[in-house]
């Protein structure tokens, strides 16, 4: 019996031994979601596509689709700033019906909106809400100044009330009804928002209720192009609204837009590190005629 329990004992010991000796293995999800919208020659979105029918790239290499959400269905974490300073003072009220319109278009239950106003100081003037009457009373209570213009350090506030939302799979996004000039802030530059921006995942859209005065200075024309990069380099679009008319319908192209993108999802396989930039590139498999709108890369956690 004794012979038995020390027979028991060593193939014990050298079974602990050589677990102790093999390679620790860790597992890391690693899931990267993107928010694709994919249409025809036509503008028509898209609608059947499968995780199969996707060729994507991260840094040249090629990745596998795992998971993609119908059209829309993923939530939004809105941001929408209003610029209230005297650049475009004359168009305010026509601002603030455009955007209660889009507000009642684009807004679901499981959707949540701040709201920002866009002056000496950037101000929440709603925080995270899903009761779009809760928004509307919201925009109808921001009034216009004849103040100077915050834009970089309004946009870093609603880039940092955005990371606070802690939901994987929302897509966060700031619209700016701003002719995107700056002479007040201080704390960031377009730079610092660009990075803020893409470490956070948020789509920049902008709509410049100035129209194309906007041309006939540097300083306004430096705006723009500040704010067309932001779009760009996130996935957003940025526009130039001449009339009311416009501007209504550039809020209501952004609709169909949200309406209309996939998230998607795929396991990256690249060994950089956090705070290491990586390139996404991303077709639709033997379908060189649609077209593919999407973020071209990201920053990993």
């Amino acid at each position: 019996m004794q012979g038995y329990f020390l027979r028991l004992s060593l193939t014990g010991f050298i079974a602990a031994l050589a677990y102790s000796q093999a390679p620790t293995i860790r597992i890391s999800s690693n899931l990267v979601l993107t928010p694709v919208r994919v249409t025809d020659a036509d503008g028509r979105v898209v609608r059947d596509l499968k995780p199969g029918d996707f060729d994507i790239e991260e840094n040249g290499i090629k990745v596998a689709a795992a998971r993609l959400g119908d059209p829309g269905e993923a939530p939004l974490e809105l941001a929408m700033l209003f610029d209230t300073s005297g650049s475009v003072y004359t168009r305010f009220d026509l601002e603030r019906a455009a955007a209660a319109r889009f507000l009642n278009r684009i807004m679901r239950p499981l959707d949540s909106v701040f709201i920002v106003s866009v002056a000496n100081q950037p101000q929440i003037m709603l925080g995270r809400t899903s009761s779009l009457e809760a928004a509307l009373q919201a925009v109808a209570r921001i009034v216009p100044t004849t103040q100077a213009t915050a834009f970089y350090n309004s946009v870093a506030k609603a880039v940092r009330a955005l990371e606070e939302t802690d939901r994987q799979e929302a897509r966060r996004v700031i619209i700016a009804i701003s002719d995107g000039e700056d002479n007040r802030s201080l704390d960031n530059t377009q730079e610092d928002l660009l990075r803020d921006l893409q470490l956070t995942n948020c789509i920049f859209y902008s709509i410049n209720p100035r129209g194309r005065t906007y041309d006939r200075n540097f300083i306004s024309r430096r705006a723009q192009q500040g704010m067309e990069a932001l779009a760009q380099q996130t996935g957003g679009l940025s526009f130039v609204a001449d009339s009311a008319e416009e501007l209504a319908g550039f809020l209501d192209r952004i609709a169909d837009e949200l309406q209309g993108q996939y998230l998607l999802g795929y396991y990256s396989t690249a060994a950089t590190g956090a705070g290491i930039y990586r390139e996404i590139a991303i077709q639709v498999h033997g379908r060189p005629s649609l077209r593919i709108k999407a973020r071209p890369g990201y920053y990993p956690k």
